[in-house]
């Protein structure tokens, strides 16, 4: 019999620790409320379903494995999303658009106010290079090829700029949110 690395009172508790900000994870990466709720069940279904693989010891392993799962669930339901847009795009038919309101209410249950707030200053500590091609890259979602134009520089170059800036915006976001616990 496969033991159980991850007792269900241990997963219980990490449901409780992690549970409303693995929600707001997929929220603010998908900006559908219902799906987010749906995908947190889904990587609490899959941490059950595979605790007897889990080999962390610590609190911060368990997260990490956790929003491992995560990543997953979101890979999963974004190449589906791709799947069925291209099949509504050939039926020609189109999606209903969320309202001003919804976009509103979940920003606002995302937190995403806030978080713009705590990322403004770090995003403009960035190097020029960085910050423009993590500004074209990310929130005008444009690809490397077109800001590689822009920009003057080759694909690669933009890639690694927006490596760089959002590596660089990763730590120090994770840095405040250490210095807010301490």
């Amino acid at each position: 019999m496969e033991e159980l690395r991850v007792p269900p009172e241990a997963l219980a508790e990490l449901f409780r620790r992690c549970g409303d900000d693995l929600l707001a994870w997929f929220a603010r990466r998908t900006w559908d409320r219902e799906a987010a709720v749906d995908m947190t069940a889904e990587t609490f279904a899959r941490a059950v379903q595979g605790r007897a693989r889990y080999r962390g010891h610590s609190e911060a392993e368990a997260e990490g494995w956790l929003y491992g799962i995560a990543r997953n669930v979101l890979r999963h339901y974004l190449r589906r999303g791709r799947i069925e847009r291209r099949a509504l795009h050939r039926l020609g038919l189109e999606p209903p658009a969320p309202t001003g309101e919804d976009l509103e209410r979940i920003a606002r249950d995302a937190g995403l106010g806030e978080l713009r707030d705590r990322l403004e200053p770090h995003l403009a500590a960035l190097p020029g290079e960085q910050r423009r091609a993590v500004h074209l890259r990310v929130v005008e979602g444009l690809p490397y090829d077109v800001i590689a134009e822009r920009t003057a520089v080759s694909p690669d170059a933009v890639r690694a700029r927006v490596s760089r800036g959002l590596r660089a915006l990763r730590r120090a976001m994770e840095h405040d949110r250490i210095e807010d616990l301490v």
